[in-house]
């Protein structure tokens, strides 16, 4: 009836946390998607300020665009890295 129990190691730890960890790496993913995006727009108003585009704000939109793209490619990029 004496029954010694287990010591849990480091790989119990991981597995019991798999589950856990993949939704902070998609947390962690959003995060830096947001800052991507938000970086390359930030970037693109202040180069139509600095160089006057008054009427159509090109860098804003094609920085914009840009950074959509580029953060959609790192995205994939790293959830086909992890299968």
């Amino acid at each position: 009836m004496n029954e010694k129990k287990k010591k849990k190691t480091k790989a119990d730890f991981k597995k019991d946390l798999g589950g856990f960890n993949k939704y902070i790496r998609y947390m962690g993913l959003a995060f830096e998607m947001a800052a991507i995006i938000g970086g390359g727009t930030y970037l693109g108003v202040w180069l139509d300020k600095k160089f006057n585009s008054n009427e159509t704000p090109y860098f804003t939109i094609v920085l914009s665009l840009f950074a959509v793209f580029a953060s959609t490619y790192l995205i994939i990029k790293q959830i086909l890295n992890d299968k």
